[in-house]
């Protein structure tokens, strides 16, 4: 069946319905990652968008429900060159089409992704709609297409209630390990670097106990911490900061999440008042960026924003380069950014954009990418030991 990918400045695309049968109109992104499609899938912050993968072939290793960050698939649609509907891989549970149709995400391949690729550099991020209609009208959808907003994403991100995760006595406790993890652990094991990231299996944060508030977290934020001893406890973003503090936890994390971070004015006055406690605090993602709102610095709509596992930061104490995964549409402005509150702790190798802050006199420190590495790589696991680190030194 044929199927449309229609854009607000009017360009058509056409190619081959897949996934659910049915029309969404969405924000349209673009992912840069070679590998990874299901982590991508099920990432929280897609919510409200439609992704367009950039690498031309997905689906070849099928899905493996063990690498899954959520419970569903969050984007609206999804765009692909060519769709594999034949797997091979022994973990394989279903192929995508399956899980495509199963999740009612619907979805185009067999078009240009090179060339929407390039309209998105060139133009910056815009509109779209994922429709199998032939006969349709650009003059009367174009304004629908204009006209929407991701919305409120985050409340349908985070989850209803709070629980916890039990910290692992071993990181096999918490599922099998990737090949790609299984690789790096040995690679350190053997001395590959001075300072072993998170792979290890000392846990380094047994009797922690950390507050993650659920932006629209990834799963694997608390088991990154649970891999390390911590007992994580997971809260609804429309928890109260007392809530959290009366609870007397050794840290507070502040999760990725969708959507434009001004949008979160409520969630912005009680990550206020975490900020104003004594208690450390590590935010990724959208938890980085609300915190930099929440102590008066501004953030702004990125042209076409960075999402894929390609992205080198530089950490601006040692001069090291990292290269990490990333998804976010939104960054902080640090022309407005008052360094009597929070320097500057990462940029952007690429487009020197902020990628991190530290905040002066406080135990908080935050990152705009993702150091729990689901898809990878890898580099920036050791964010989590020292956020462990953090929470040691302020006990004693």
């Amino acid at each position: 069946m044929n199927a449309f990918l229609i854009l607000e400045d009017g360009t058509v695309f056409e190619g081959t319905h897949i996934g659910a049968r049915r029309e969404i109109i969405s924000e349209i992104v673009f992912n840069t990652s070679m590998a990874g499609y299901l982590e991508v899938l099920t990432d929280p912050s897609y919510a409200g968008q439609a992704v367009c993968m950039t690498y031309p072939l997905i689906g070849n290793y099928g899905i493996c429900r063990d690498d899954t960050e959520s419970l569903k698939p969050w984007p609206d649609g999804f765009i692909v060159r060519e769709l594999s509907r034949i797997p091979s891989n022994f973990r394989c549970d279903m192929t995508i089409q399956q899980f495509l149709e199963e999740n009612n995400v619907p979805g185009i391949a067999g078009i240009d992704t090179r060339a929407l690729t390039k309209i998105l550099r060139e133009k910056g991020t815009m509109n779209g709609m994922i429709t199998t209609d032939e006969n349709f009208d650009l003059n009367q959808i174009l304004p629908q297409i204009k006209a929407y907003t991701t919305g409120r994403v985050v409340e349908k991100a985070s989850c209803k209630e709070k629980y916890v995760v039990k910290p692992s006595e071993s990181l096999e406790d918490n599922g099998p390990l990737s090949g790609a993890a299984k690789f790096n652990e040995a690679f350190y094991e053997k001395g590959g670097r001075e300072s072993r990231p998170s792979l290890v299996k000392e846990l380094n944060g047994k009797g922690l106990r950390v507050a993650l508030l659920d932006l629209g977290a990834k799963d694997n934020i608390a088991r990154s911490l649970a891999e390390r001893g911590c007992e994580v406890t997971v809260y609804p973003c429309f928890t109260s900061a007392q809530e959290i503090i009366a609870s007397c936890p050794d840290g507070i994390m502040l999760s990725n999440g969708p959507g434009d971070p001004k949008e979160c004015t409520s969630i912005i006055k009680e990550i206020k008042k975490l900020y104003d406690t004594e208690i450390p605090i590590f935010a990724i993602c959208l938890g980085h960026q609300l915190m930099a709102l929440a102590t008066g610095a501004d953030t702004y709509k990125m042209k076409y924003g960075h999402r894929g596992g390609n992205h080198p930061v530089k950490d601006l104490a040692d001069g090291r380069v990292y290269i990490s995964s990333q998804n976010h549409g939104y960054v902080v402005d640090m022309d407005k950014l008052d360094l009597k509150v929070a320097v500057p702790a990462f940029i952007n190798v690429n487009d020197g954009t902020n990628e991190g802050l530290a905040y002066t006199g406080k135990n908080i420190f935050t990152v705009q990418y993702h150091p729990e590495s689901c898809p990878g790589p890898q580099d920036s696991r050791y964010l989590f030991d020292r956020f462990i680190e953090m929470m040691r030194k302020a006990i004693v």
